[in-house]
């Protein structure tokens, strides 16, 4: 073969190649439908959960990922992850969880607010947290099933993805196979199939790695070296120590460099002290899309990246990036 065809044709794979690759930050093109607003009501707890959901472009069923907010937050905190989610062909369930939700601050006064925050960080309202994810996933499944409803055929309740920030991870952590002895019991929930914890944290009393132990669907872990919260007990070496009490198996974390506890958020909050790095954001979206799409989609390309060198490709040198 003459050498200038080769080169011709060595020039053709590469281009074959990079035009195929796996990129967990390309959008398609097209508008998603607005936010659709809905509670549940858990009548053997007389409980609402008010809920927000972000449909994809595809009215086709699609994988679930549900998002439980940090103390004080609401069903509209971090749209930024939702809106990159649900692009990309998932259907974001964000979860309101009275007692720990934005009602606990809101018209209280200034110089109140944190002693109300600290209030609501209880373990009761951890329990109702972790109640609250089944009888969401209860309700889903029957709105899937019911004629006429917004939700409709809309979900694939096959693949159901958990997680949330701070103690929205904490939930997290508890439906996905943490043991809780502090609680009485489990909460694992089997429908759920991945797990990202965002700003996660060991128990307070006993051994990581008994607590851990049962963790089998895969989990990502994401954190920063300055990710303290105003409330509650977290270090940032008791969220650096999650991931080496979990079991080998589809385990991932990362730890941006400066990144505070609101890296989480769409802005800053109170108190924080560094600058924002808008690469960080790069870097969640880009992660949080792969591990999405290998474990909720069983995309090979998606899995292939994440145990390869795409997440260094988006990260920046000081970023810590470890699997197991």
């Amino acid at each position: 073969m003459p050498s200038f065809l080769k080169l011709c044709l060595f020039a053709f794979a590469a281009w074959v190649t990079t035009a195929s690759a796996y990129d967990p930050l390309k959008l398609p093109a097209g508008t998603l439908p607005p936010p659709v607003d809905l509670t549940v009501h858990d009548a053997a707890r007389n409980r609402d959960i008010p809920l927000r959901v972000l449909l994809p472009m595809s009215s086709a069923p699609a994988p679930v990922v549900l998002f439980s907010h940090g103390l004080g937050g609401s069903r509209e905190g971090s749209p930024f992850l939702g809106e990159q989610w649900s692009a990309r062909g998932c259907v974001v369930v964000y979860l309101q969880h009275a007692g720990s939700d934005s009602a606990v601050w809101k018209g209280v006064e200034a110089a109140d607010r944190m002693a109300a925050l600290k209030s609501a960080a209880s373990l009761q309202n951890y329990v109702l947290r972790l109640q609250d994810v089944p009888a969401v996933l209860d309700q889903l499944t029957a709105w899937n099933k019911e004629t006429g409803h917004s939700l409709a055929g809309r979900l694939d309740l096959n693949h159901v993805g958990m997680s949330g920030h701070s103690f929205g991870a904490l939930t997290t952590q508890g439906v996905s196979g943490e043991t809780l002895p502090t609680a009485g019991k489990r909460f694992t929930d089997p429908r759920i199939r991945a797990a990202i914890a965002f700003s996660p944290d060991v128990p307070g009393k006993g051994d990581p790695k008994a607590a851990f132990a049962e963790v089998t669907i895969p989990w990502m872990l994401m954190t920063g070296t300055k990710d303290v919260a105003p409330v509650g007990h977290a270090t940032v070496e008791s969220r650096l120590a999650v991931y080496p009490a979990l079991p080998a198996g589809d385990k991932y974390e990362v730890v941006l460099e400066n990144a505070e506890h609101s890296v989480f958020t769409d802005r800053p909050l109170p108190g924080d002290q560094q600058p924002r790095n808008p690469n960080h954001h790069k870097v969640i979206l880009a992660l949080s899309t792969a591990f999405w799409d290998a474990y909720l989609k069983g995309d090979a390309e998606a899995k292939a990246w994440l145990a390869g060198d795409g997440p260094r490709q988006v990260m920046e040198s000081g970023d810590r990036w470890q699997r197991k």
